[in-house]
């Protein structure tokens, strides 16, 4: 790294608060202004400070580097409080080729390795969190940049800091006058480990810095969801026939097809539904589902997908200031959106096993009067099943502060308004023989109640209730002043047009639908009564998945979800959706009959009933 000696070597080894309890800095990328003054510091200190060089008669100190260097700088009131370089792996030649011959040298010089200079700190600036600055930029430039590993010599009585943020010594030194250096080596994966311990730093340091470079300080959360099952059929689709192979009950795809109208309406016109650009605001289908569900087209906002809807609205609406309250367990992408992504403030209503993971209402009474910025339900819950029913959950609502909004996801929802059906006693084909194309039952969903509030927000997928998963269809549901910001940042065309036909066609045929949730119901139940004969603990729900505990004395979830896809059956850890499931829970979507027994068959070997205490 080659830093100023003062800037860390005469402070002891923990790590100090600014000398200026105030003091703020803009860490950005030199410009060519910049770089002359970085020249002429580096002669002031390297030079006339450290007598490491020469002192010339131009004041400046640069190197043949300096032409492929970027530097990056911290100024603290308008001058520079410090500086670091960095050499890119095009560069024709390292700082350290000075001092070792490649060959020698214990590691490979690639396109993913960079090299680390001249940090340095000016006066009165020399405290360890400047010098952590720095060296934290320079590292999330190289990973911003795609590097993988970081190469640089530092000065041997401040190994300690150097080691403690990950960089070793790759076991060679040089000498420069008085000074000794030893070469460093760093992973980027091991760098990013070591940050866990200056989280505190970091976050001290994240709000008392304007960060005027293009990428994030903080390396910004990857795409979160669940299922793995396309890696087997091929995710070039070129060997699409293996899905004949494969059973996902790792993902809630619906078991059975699009309403007919659906798949002949893009079988007729598919060359031209996919040549031909879609109305650009989805105006047909937004007309569709204000018909189907009885509210204006005002109360409606479309996406592709409610992960599309749940990114653009609440990193719109919340920042990291925000505190949220979500269930546990539940979906698990608002948590990562929500900590991950915006680093909003999380807590967490708990739902206990004992007690079925039902929401407990009072609880969510007494929570929703701590005036959270937004509160995220999923009703009827993932993974848990379970469901609030609609008149208890609006009385409830109703008395939240109004200024909270009250986030209700409703992807299963019609899952259950099939179980309030099966409560009737009517026969399925009877039902719908008296309704026609109308859905007979009364539905369990908020969306007009949302339409008529103030702040509750329905987000509604069309995925796994109408067989549209692959169509990435989704809406929201609310009051029109709730949408109207959200609406600006909706980019036209944001469904696709064979997505839109089939969404609309999809809600012309109710009955359809309806009768295909009867029969889910059904599998579901004989699916749960395998998994009993197996000693697992299924909990009741009412969606096409169920959770179950496996035994005690058994495999783990990860070991069944690991031997299972060995044999083609993606079922799902549910881990991940909430620390209270622990690791013997596992989700499992419902299939239809010939799958659901191909997944005990699957299942008896791999966890044979009563072969465990």
């Amino acid at each position: 790294m080659n830093p100023n000696p003062a800037s860390t070597a005469r402070r002891p080894a923990q790590v100090f608060p600014f000398p200026q309890a105030e003091a703020s800095f803009v860490l950005g990328l030199a410009d060519a202004e910049d770089r002359g003054e970085i020249f002429r510091l580096r002669h002031e200190i390297y030079a006339r400070e450290l007598g490491q060089h020469a002192v010339n008669p131009a004041g400046t100190l640069r190197d043949p580097l300096d032409a492929v260097n970027i530097y990056l700088t911290a100024r603290c009131a308008g001058e520079i409080a410090g500086f670091i370089s960095i050499t890119p792996p095009t560069a024709p030649a390292f700082s350290v080729d000075k001092y070792f011959a490649r060959a020698a040298l214990p590691f490979a010089f690639d396109d993913q390795l960079y090299e680390v200079r001249l940090l340095t700190v000016l006066q009165p600036h020399r405290g360890r969190e400047l010098a952590m600055l720095l060296m934290y930029a320079a590292y999330r430039w190289v990973e911003a940049h795609g590097g993988t590993r970081i190469v640089g010599i530092g000065r041997r009585e401040v190994m300690d800091l150097y080691r403690r943020v990950g960089l070793e010594p790759a076991g060679l030194s040089t000498q420069s006058g008085e000074v000794t250096y030893d070469l460093l080596l760093g992973s980027i994966s091991g760098l990013r480990q070591h940050s866990a311990e200056f989280a505190a730093v970091l976050s001290r340091l994240e709000t008392r810095t304007a960060w005027r470079l293009p990428f994030p300080f903080r390396q910004p959360a990857a795409c979160f969801h669940g299922g793995a099952f396309f890696g087997a059929i091929g995710e070039k689709f070129d060997t699409l026939e293996r899905r004949h192979d494969i059973i996902n009950a790792d993902v809630l795809d619906a078991w059975f097809p699009p309403a007919p109208g659906v798949t002949a309406t893009l079988t007729d016109h598919l060359p031209w539904l996919l040549r031909t650009s879609p109305p650009t605001d989805c105006a047909g289908l937004i007309a569709s589902i204000a018909e189907a569900r009885g509210v204006a087209p005002t109360n409606i906002l479309p996406g592709a997908g409610s992960s599309d809807l749940i990114f653009r609205a609440f990193r719109h609406w919340l920042t990291a200031d925000s505190r949220v309250l979500i269930l546990d367990p539940t979906y698990g992408e608002y948590a990562h959106v929500l900590e991950k992504v915006i680093g909003c403030t999380v807590d967490r209503l708990a739902l206990d096993r004992a007690q079925g993971f039902e929401v407990n209402l009072a609880k969510l009474s007494a929570a929703l009067a701590l005036d959270y910025d937004l509160v995220a339900l999923v009703n009827p819950n993932s993974p848990t099943g379970r469901h609030v029913p609609r008149e208890k959950l609006e009385a409830v609502l109703r008395a939240a502060p109004w200024h909270t909004r009250l986030w209700v996801d409703e992807t299963y929802v019609e899952y259950a308004t099939s179980s309030v059906a099966r409560s009737t006693g009517l026969v399925p084909a009877e039902a719908l023989a008296k309704a026609g194309r109308e859905n007979p039952f009364p539905s369990e969903s908020l969306e007009k109640f949302a339409a008529a509030s103030e702040n509750v927000i329905v987000a509604k997928s069309m995925s796994k209730v109408y067989a549209l998963s692959g169509a990435r269809v989704a809406y929201l549901c609310a009051g029109h002043h709730q949408l109207e910001a959200l609406r600006a940042i909706t980019p036209p065309w944001v469904v696709g047009l064979p997505a839109q036909v089939a969404a609309v066609r999809a809600l012309q045929d109710p009955a359809y639908y309806a009768a295909r949730y009867q029969e889910t119901a059904g599998l579901r139940e004989s699916l749960a009564s395998g998994l009993r004969e197996l000693g697992w603990d299924v909990l009741p729900g009412i969606a096409n998945f169920l959770l179950c505990h496996l035994p005690e004395g058994g495999p783990d979830a990860d070991t069944v979800v690991r031997l299972a896809r060995a044999e083609g059956v993606f079922l799902r850890d549910a881990v991940r959706m909430g620390a209270r499931l622990g690791p013997r829970a596992v989700r499992i979507a419902v299939k239809d009959a010939a799958a659901n027994a191909r997944m005990l068959t699957v299942l008896r070997p791999i966890c044979p009933s009563g072969a465990w205490a």
